[in-house]
Protein backbone atom coordinates (compact mmCIF):
# COMPACT_ATOMS: atom_id res chain seq x y z
CA UNK A 1 0.00 0.00 0.00
CA UNK A 2 1.37 3.49 -0.87
CA UNK A 3 -0.98 6.77 1.34
CA UNK A 4 -0.01 9.84 0.55
CA UNK A 5 -0.36 12.50 3.48
CA UNK A 6 -2.76 12.58 6.31
CA UNK A 7 -5.73 12.17 4.52
CA UNK A 8 -4.41 9.33 2.74
CA UNK A 9 -3.14 7.78 5.97
CA UNK A 10 -6.82 7.98 7.35
CA UNK A 11 -8.61 6.13 4.22
CA UNK A 12 -6.16 3.70 3.78
CA UNK A 13 -6.06 3.16 8.03
CA UNK A 14 -10.18 2.37 7.42
CA UNK A 15 -9.40 0.26 4.42
CA UNK A 16 -7.04 -1.84 6.37
CA UNK A 17 -10.07 -2.25 9.16
CA UNK A 18 -12.00 -4.05 6.34
CA UNK A 19 -8.87 -6.15 4.90
CA UNK A 20 -8.04 -7.26 8.57
CA UNK A 21 -11.99 -8.19 9.63
CA UNK A 22 -11.59 -10.40 6.05
CA UNK A 23 -8.44 -11.60 6.75
CA UNK A 24 -7.06 -11.89 9.69
CA UNK A 25 -3.21 -12.70 9.20
CA UNK A 26 -3.01 -10.23 6.46
CA UNK A 27 0.58 -8.48 6.06
CA UNK A 28 0.76 -4.92 4.46
CA UNK A 29 3.53 -3.19 3.88
CA UNK A 30 4.63 0.26 2.13
CA UNK A 31 4.31 4.02 2.16
CA UNK A 32 2.04 5.04 4.93
CA UNK A 33 1.63 6.63 8.01
CA UNK A 34 0.67 6.35 12.39
CA UNK A 35 -3.13 5.31 11.12
CA UNK A 36 -1.94 2.69 9.28
CA UNK A 37 1.09 1.83 11.54
CA UNK A 38 -1.75 1.55 14.64
CA UNK A 39 -3.25 -1.36 12.79
CA UNK A 40 -0.25 -3.15 12.20
CA UNK A 41 1.02 -1.66 8.66
CA UNK A 42 4.99 -2.01 8.35
CA UNK A 43 5.83 1.72 6.63
CA UNK A 44 8.82 1.60 4.69
CA UNK A 45 8.85 5.18 4.29
CA UNK A 46 6.55 7.71 6.27
CA UNK A 47 3.05 9.37 4.31
CA UNK A 48 4.33 12.56 4.53
CA UNK A 49 7.60 12.08 1.80
CA UNK A 50 4.64 12.13 -0.50
CA UNK A 51 3.81 15.25 0.51
CA UNK A 52 3.44 18.19 -1.93
CA UNK A 53 1.66 21.73 -3.24
CA UNK A 54 0.45 23.35 -6.23
CA UNK A 55 0.57 22.21 -9.68
CA UNK A 56 3.96 22.95 -11.28
CA UNK A 57 7.15 25.25 -9.16
CA UNK A 58 6.41 23.86 -5.92
CA UNK A 59 6.31 20.15 -7.68
CA UNK A 60 9.37 20.60 -9.12
CA UNK A 61 11.13 20.99 -5.85
CA UNK A 62 10.50 17.30 -4.79
CA UNK A 63 10.22 15.25 -7.91
CA UNK A 64 13.48 14.06 -8.39
CA UNK A 65 13.57 12.63 -4.99
CA UNK A 66 9.57 11.15 -5.69
CA UNK A 67 11.00 9.62 -8.63
CA UNK A 68 13.77 7.72 -6.94
CA UNK A 69 11.56 6.84 -4.22
CA UNK A 70 9.12 5.41 -6.62
CA UNK A 71 11.90 3.47 -8.44
CA UNK A 72 13.51 1.94 -5.56
CA UNK A 73 9.67 1.00 -4.22
CA UNK A 74 8.74 -0.34 -7.86
CA UNK A 75 11.76 -2.81 -7.67
CA UNK A 76 11.57 -4.37 -4.68
CA UNK A 77 7.93 -4.75 -5.12
CA UNK A 78 8.68 -6.65 -8.30
CA UNK A 79 11.44 -8.64 -6.97
CA UNK A 80 8.78 -10.09 -4.04
CA UNK A 81 5.21 -8.86 -5.48
CA UNK A 82 2.22 -8.83 -3.28
CA UNK A 83 -1.00 -10.59 -3.95
CA UNK A 84 -1.90 -6.38 -4.24
CA UNK A 85 -0.84 -3.27 -4.67
CA UNK A 86 -3.43 -0.71 -3.23
CA UNK A 87 -2.42 3.23 -4.10
CA UNK A 88 -4.49 5.56 -1.28
CA UNK A 89 -5.30 8.56 -3.53
CA UNK A 90 -1.57 10.22 -4.03
CA UNK A 91 -2.43 10.11 -7.98
CA UNK A 92 0.93 11.74 -9.50
CA UNK A 93 2.96 8.83 -7.46
CA UNK A 94 0.65 5.81 -7.29
CA UNK A 95 -0.91 5.92 -10.90
CA UNK A 96 2.23 5.62 -12.58
CA UNK A 97 3.37 3.07 -10.32
CA UNK A 98 0.28 0.94 -10.71
CA UNK A 99 0.77 1.25 -14.29
CA UNK A 100 4.56 -0.61 -13.78
CA UNK A 101 3.29 -3.15 -11.35
CA UNK A 102 0.46 -4.03 -13.21
CA UNK A 103 2.72 -4.64 -16.45
CA UNK A 104 5.23 -6.63 -14.24
CA UNK A 105 1.44 -9.04 -13.16
CA UNK A 106 0.90 -7.58 -10.22
CA UNK A 107 -2.91 -7.14 -8.92
CA UNK A 108 -3.68 -3.27 -8.69
CA UNK A 109 -6.73 -1.18 -7.23
CA UNK A 110 -6.65 2.64 -6.78
CA UNK A 111 -8.56 3.83 -3.52
CA UNK A 112 -10.35 7.39 -4.34
CA UNK A 113 -11.09 8.12 -7.97
CA UNK A 114 -9.02 11.13 -9.01
CA UNK A 115 -11.01 13.88 -10.10
CA UNK A 116 -11.61 13.65 -13.23
CA UNK A 117 -14.95 15.28 -12.90
CA UNK A 118 -13.09 18.72 -11.83
CA UNK A 119 -10.11 18.62 -13.65
CA UNK A 120 -7.07 16.67 -15.60
CA UNK A 121 -10.11 14.60 -17.85
CA UNK A 122 -7.27 13.44 -19.35
CA UNK A 123 -6.49 11.31 -16.91
CA UNK A 124 -8.54 8.74 -17.30
CA UNK A 125 -6.65 6.80 -19.64
CA UNK A 126 -3.65 6.86 -17.63
CA UNK A 127 -6.22 5.17 -14.64
CA UNK A 128 -7.65 2.82 -17.34
CA UNK A 129 -4.19 1.19 -17.93
CA UNK A 130 -3.16 1.43 -13.96
CA UNK A 131 -5.76 0.11 -12.47
CA UNK A 132 -7.32 -3.11 -12.59
CA UNK A 133 -10.09 -1.33 -9.88
CA UNK A 134 -10.59 1.68 -8.70
CA UNK A 135 -12.70 1.88 -5.55
CA UNK A 136 -14.51 5.20 -5.28
CA UNK A 137 -16.08 7.40 -2.49
CA UNK A 138 -18.85 9.43 -4.41
CA UNK A 139 -21.96 7.78 -5.85
CA UNK A 140 -21.69 9.39 -9.25
CA UNK A 141 -17.77 7.98 -10.03
CA UNK A 142 -18.55 4.44 -10.85
CA UNK A 143 -20.89 5.62 -13.77
CA UNK A 144 -18.26 7.81 -15.44
CA UNK A 145 -15.65 5.07 -14.87
CA UNK A 146 -17.77 2.42 -16.66
CA UNK A 147 -18.48 4.70 -19.42
CA UNK A 148 -14.34 4.80 -20.42
CA UNK A 149 -14.01 0.99 -19.37
CA UNK A 150 -13.11 1.18 -15.98
CA UNK A 151 -14.14 -1.60 -13.51
CA UNK A 152 -14.92 0.14 -10.29
CA UNK A 153 -16.78 0.31 -7.12
CA UNK A 154 -18.70 2.58 -4.61
CA UNK A 155 -17.79 2.23 -1.01
CA UNK A 156 -19.06 4.90 0.44
CA UNK A 157 -17.07 7.91 1.84
CA UNK A 158 -14.88 6.63 5.14
CA UNK A 159 -15.03 9.96 6.88
CA UNK A 160 -19.05 9.52 6.72
CA UNK A 161 -18.27 6.97 8.87
CA UNK A 162 -16.15 8.47 11.56
CA UNK A 163 -18.13 11.90 12.03
CA UNK A 164 -21.35 11.51 13.67
CA UNK A 165 -24.59 12.16 12.06
CA UNK A 166 -25.72 14.73 14.75
CA UNK A 167 -21.78 16.15 16.31
CA UNK A 168 -21.86 17.24 19.67
CA UNK A 169 -20.94 21.02 19.98
CA UNK A 170 -21.07 21.48 23.38
CA UNK A 171 -19.09 18.44 24.49
CA UNK A 172 -16.07 19.94 21.81
CA UNK A 173 -16.77 23.36 23.26
CA UNK A 174 -16.21 21.60 27.09
CA UNK A 175 -13.14 19.97 25.63
CA UNK A 176 -11.20 23.06 24.40
CA UNK A 177 -12.18 24.94 27.46
CA UNK A 178 -14.61 26.87 25.77
CA UNK A 179 -18.48 28.07 27.05
CA UNK A 180 -21.50 27.16 25.74
CA UNK A 181 -22.46 30.98 25.05
CA UNK A 182 -19.07 31.86 23.21
CA UNK A 183 -19.16 32.44 19.35
CA UNK A 184 -16.16 30.48 18.19
CA UNK A 185 -14.71 30.55 14.74
CA UNK A 186 -12.21 27.42 13.49
CA UNK A 187 -9.33 28.20 11.15
CA UNK A 188 -8.04 25.98 8.68
CA UNK A 189 -5.43 26.61 6.97
CA UNK A 190 -4.27 23.79 5.46
CA UNK A 191 -0.88 21.52 7.24
CA UNK A 192 1.08 21.73 3.84
CA UNK A 193 4.33 23.94 4.05
CA UNK A 194 3.05 26.09 1.04
CA UNK A 195 -0.50 26.44 2.78
CA UNK A 196 0.66 27.74 5.57
CA UNK A 197 2.81 29.98 3.76
CA UNK A 198 0.23 31.11 1.20
CA UNK A 199 -2.88 30.95 2.91
CA UNK A 200 -2.84 31.24 7.05
CA UNK A 201 -1.65 34.68 6.97
CA UNK A 202 -4.74 36.08 5.43
CA UNK A 203 -7.08 34.07 7.52
CA UNK A 204 -5.20 35.60 10.73
CA UNK A 205 -5.33 39.28 9.44
CA UNK A 206 -9.21 38.49 8.76
CA UNK A 207 -9.57 36.96 12.48
CA UNK A 208 -8.14 40.68 13.50
CA UNK A 209 -10.57 42.22 11.63
CA UNK A 210 -13.45 40.16 13.05
CA UNK A 211 -12.63 40.82 16.55
CA UNK A 212 -13.04 44.92 16.14
CA UNK A 213 -16.67 44.76 15.64
CA UNK A 214 -17.03 40.61 17.56
CA UNK A 215 -14.17 41.64 20.87
CA UNK A 216 -15.77 38.52 22.37
CA UNK A 217 -14.68 35.83 19.26
CA UNK A 218 -12.53 32.65 20.33
CA UNK A 219 -11.14 31.17 17.79
CA UNK A 220 -9.69 27.59 17.74
CA UNK A 221 -6.88 26.25 15.13
CA UNK A 222 -5.66 22.84 14.84
CA UNK A 223 -2.00 22.78 14.09
CA UNK A 224 0.23 19.48 12.92
CA UNK A 225 3.35 19.86 14.88
CA UNK A 226 5.59 21.30 12.35
CA UNK A 227 3.33 23.97 11.50
CA UNK A 228 3.09 24.83 15.03
CA UNK A 229 5.61 27.26 16.07
CA UNK A 230 4.85 28.96 12.92
CA UNK A 231 1.27 29.32 13.06
CA UNK A 232 2.06 30.81 16.60
CA UNK A 233 4.04 33.30 15.21
CA UNK A 234 1.78 34.79 12.83
CA UNK A 235 -0.58 34.54 15.78
CA UNK A 236 1.26 36.74 17.38
CA UNK A 237 2.10 39.33 14.08
CA UNK A 238 -1.33 39.61 13.37
CA UNK A 239 -2.21 40.92 17.36
CA UNK A 240 -4.51 37.75 18.19
CA UNK A 241 -2.48 35.44 19.88
CA UNK A 242 -4.63 36.02 22.96
CA UNK A 243 -7.53 35.02 21.40
CA UNK A 244 -6.53 32.58 19.53
CA UNK A 245 -6.40 28.51 20.68
CA UNK A 246 -4.01 26.64 18.72
CA UNK A 247 -4.42 22.82 19.44
CA UNK A 248 -2.23 19.37 18.48
CA UNK A 249 -4.30 18.36 15.55
CA UNK A 250 -7.56 17.45 16.49
CA UNK A 251 -9.20 18.96 13.41
CA UNK A 252 -12.35 17.14 14.23
CA UNK A 253 -12.96 18.40 17.70
CA UNK A 254 -12.35 21.49 16.37
CA UNK A 255 -15.07 21.59 13.57
CA UNK A 256 -17.28 20.12 16.14
CA UNK A 257 -17.03 23.19 18.56
CA UNK A 258 -17.46 25.99 16.36
CA UNK A 259 -19.75 28.28 15.19
CA UNK A 260 -18.12 28.39 11.42
CA UNK A 261 -14.90 27.88 9.96
CA UNK A 262 -12.94 29.39 7.82
CA UNK A 263 -11.12 26.47 6.16
CA UNK A 264 -8.55 25.69 2.92
CA UNK A 265 -10.30 23.82 0.46
CA UNK A 266 -9.54 20.35 0.28
CA UNK A 267 -11.00 17.10 2.00
CA UNK A 268 -11.13 19.28 5.03
CA UNK A 269 -13.87 21.29 3.52
CA UNK A 270 -16.10 17.58 3.45
CA UNK A 271 -15.36 17.18 6.57
CA UNK A 272 -16.68 20.63 7.73
CA UNK A 273 -19.51 19.91 5.77
CA UNK A 274 -19.99 16.41 7.59
CA UNK A 275 -20.18 18.25 10.90
CA UNK A 276 -22.80 20.29 9.51
CA UNK A 277 -20.90 24.07 10.04
CA UNK A 278 -21.14 26.95 7.74
CA UNK A 279 -17.70 27.49 6.71
CA UNK A 280 -16.25 30.56 4.29
CA UNK A 281 -13.83 28.17 1.76
CA UNK A 282 -10.55 29.60 0.04
CA UNK A 283 -7.21 29.05 -1.16
CA UNK A 284 -4.08 30.47 -2.30
CA UNK A 285 -1.14 29.51 -4.47
CA UNK A 286 1.72 30.86 -6.32
CA UNK A 287 0.34 32.57 -9.28
CA UNK A 288 1.51 30.30 -12.12
CA UNK A 289 0.41 27.44 -10.56
CA UNK A 290 -2.83 29.18 -10.61
CA UNK A 291 -3.26 30.11 -13.82
CA UNK A 292 -2.36 26.37 -14.64
CA UNK A 293 -4.81 24.79 -12.87
CA UNK A 294 -7.58 27.01 -13.56
CA UNK A 295 -7.08 26.29 -17.56
CA UNK A 296 -7.85 22.45 -16.41
CA UNK A 297 -10.46 23.33 -14.12
CA UNK A 298 -14.06 21.56 -15.35
CA UNK A 299 -16.74 22.49 -12.81
CA UNK A 300 -17.68 25.95 -11.27
CA UNK A 301 -16.72 25.32 -7.86
CA UNK A 302 -13.72 24.15 -6.14
CA UNK A 303 -14.66 23.26 -2.87
CA UNK A 304 -16.38 19.14 -2.26
CA UNK A 305 -19.46 20.73 -0.60
CA UNK A 306 -20.08 22.93 -3.78
CA UNK A 307 -19.25 20.50 -6.30
CA UNK A 308 -21.05 17.60 -4.52
CA UNK A 309 -24.25 19.77 -3.80
CA UNK A 310 -24.19 21.09 -7.52
CA UNK A 311 -24.31 24.73 -6.12
CA UNK A 312 -22.69 27.32 -4.09
CA UNK A 313 -23.71 26.18 -0.52
CA UNK A 314 -20.99 28.12 0.85
CA UNK A 315 -19.06 30.61 -0.51
CA UNK A 316 -15.45 30.11 -2.28
CA UNK A 317 -13.21 33.18 -1.81
CA UNK A 318 -10.09 31.99 -4.09
CA UNK A 319 -6.88 33.42 -4.96
CA UNK A 320 -6.81 37.31 -5.46
CA UNK A 321 -10.49 37.20 -4.07
CA UNK A 322 -9.15 36.06 -0.89
CA UNK A 323 -8.45 39.42 0.82
CA UNK A 324 -8.85 39.83 4.86
CA UNK A 325 -11.40 41.98 4.12
CA UNK A 326 -13.32 39.67 2.14
CA UNK A 327 -12.64 36.58 4.20
CA UNK A 328 -13.59 38.19 7.46
CA UNK A 329 -17.00 39.80 6.04
CA UNK A 330 -18.53 36.28 4.59
CA UNK A 331 -17.45 34.50 7.94
CA UNK A 332 -19.26 37.95 9.77
CA UNK A 333 -21.88 37.02 7.35
CA UNK A 334 -22.85 33.39 8.38
CA UNK A 335 -22.31 34.55 12.07
CA UNK A 336 -24.99 37.06 12.01
CA UNK A 337 -27.27 34.37 10.71
CA UNK A 338 -27.26 32.71 13.20
CA UNK A 339 -29.15 35.69 15.01
CA UNK A 340 -30.89 37.29 12.38
CA UNK A 341 -31.58 34.26 9.92
CA UNK A 342 -31.67 31.18 11.44
CA UNK A 343 -33.02 29.67 8.41
CA UNK A 344 -30.65 29.82 6.69
CA UNK A 345 -28.19 27.86 9.05
CA UNK A 346 -31.25 25.34 9.88
CA UNK A 347 -31.27 24.95 5.64
CA UNK A 348 -27.54 24.96 5.09
CA UNK A 349 -27.46 22.14 8.14
CA UNK A 350 -30.18 19.74 6.36
CA UNK A 351 -28.64 19.77 3.10
CA UNK A 352 -25.29 18.68 4.90
CA UNK A 353 -27.43 15.86 6.71
CA UNK A 354 -28.53 14.64 3.39
CA UNK A 355 -24.86 14.88 1.95
CA UNK A 356 -23.86 12.47 4.96
CA UNK A 357 -26.45 10.31 4.69
CA UNK A 358 -25.71 10.03 0.53
CA UNK A 359 -21.92 9.07 1.51
CA UNK A 360 -22.27 6.66 4.45
CA UNK A 361 -21.69 2.52 3.42
CA UNK A 362 -19.77 0.08 5.51
CA UNK A 363 -16.75 1.01 3.35
CA UNK A 364 -14.60 -1.41 5.25
CA UNK A 365 -16.23 -3.85 4.52
CA UNK A 366 -17.42 -2.89 0.31
CA UNK A 367 -13.84 -2.11 -0.38
CA UNK A 368 -12.78 -5.38 1.26
CA UNK A 369 -15.66 -7.85 -0.72
CA UNK A 370 -14.73 -5.42 -3.99
CA UNK A 371 -10.42 -6.53 -3.34
CA UNK A 372 -11.25 -10.27 -2.90
CA UNK A 373 -13.12 -10.38 -6.30
CA UNK A 374 -10.24 -8.85 -7.56
CA UNK A 375 -7.51 -11.84 -5.85
CA UNK A 376 -10.68 -14.43 -6.52
CA UNK A 377 -12.05 -13.62 -10.19
CA UNK A 378 -16.25 -14.79 -9.43
CA UNK A 379 -17.35 -18.12 -11.79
Amino acid sequence: MVAGETSGDLLAGLLLDGLREKWPEVQSFGIGGPRMQERGFDAWWQSERLAVHGYSLELLQKILGLFRLRKELREKLIAEPPSVFIGVDAPDFNLGLEGKLREAGIKTVHFVCPSIWAWRAHRVDTIRASADHVLCIFPFEPELLARHGIAATYVGHPLARVIPMQPDKWAARAQLGLRAEDEVVAILPGSRSAEVKFIARSFFDAAALLLKSRPGLQFVVPAVPRQRERIEAMARECGIADRVQIIAGQSHTALAACDCTLIASGTATLEAALYKRPMVISYRMHAISWRLMKRKQLQPWVGLPNILCGEFVVPELLQDAATPEALAGAVAQWLDAYQRQPQIILSLEKRFTELHESLLRDTPKLAADAIEKILVPQG
